[in-house]
C-alpha cells in the first residue's frame, strides 16, 4: 500500500503543475477541473495510508475516510469541488461551468485549492 500512496502524492504533484499551466494560459473550466483532480488524488493518499484500501472518488467520501480533521470551511470547500468534477465531464454542464469560471472567479477557488492541497500534502507526506 505504500506505493499506492507514493503514487497518488506523485500524480498529484504532477496535476497541479498542469492545472497551474491551464490556469496560466486562461484555461478557467479545465484549472478547475484539475484542482477537483489534486485534491481527489492527495485525499486518497491519505486514505489508502488510514486504512489501507483504495478509495473512492467523491471529495466528502474521501475526507470521511482519511482520518485528518477539517474544518467546516474546508469540508464545504470539499462539497463545491466535487461539482467541478461533474460539470466539466457532463456536456450539458461543461458549457454552464466554461460561462461561469472567469479569471476572476476562478483565482479565488486557486487560492482556496492552493492552500487546502498544501494543508493535505502535509499530512500526507508525515
Amino acid at each position: 500500500m505504500d506505493e499506492v500512496v507514493q503514487y497518488w502524492i506523485i500524480t498529484a504533484e504532477h496535476d497541479r503543475a498542469t492545472m497551474d499551466v491551464l490556469f496560466n494560459n486562461g484555461r478557467y473550466s479545465d484549472s478547475l477541473f484539475f484542482g477537483h483532480i489534486i485534491l481527489e488524488k492527495i485525499l486518497k493518499s491519505l486514505v489508502v495510508k488510514n486504512i489501507k484500501e483504495h478509495a473512492p472518488h467523491n471529495l466528502i467520501q474521501l475526507h470521511a475516510l482519511s482520518g485528518i480533521s477539517l474544518e467546516k470551511s474546508e469540508t464545504d470547500f470539499l462539497g463545491e469541488m466535487n461539482d467541478f468534477n461533474i460539470r466539466a465531464r457532463y456536456p450539458e454542464r461543461k458549457l454552464e461551468l466554461y460561462k461561469m469560471a472567469t479569471k476572476v472567479f476562478t483565482e479565488a477557488y486557486m487560492s482556496k485549492i492552493n492552500n487546502l492541497y498544501q494543508k493535505l500534502w502535509q499530512k500526507a507526506k508525515l
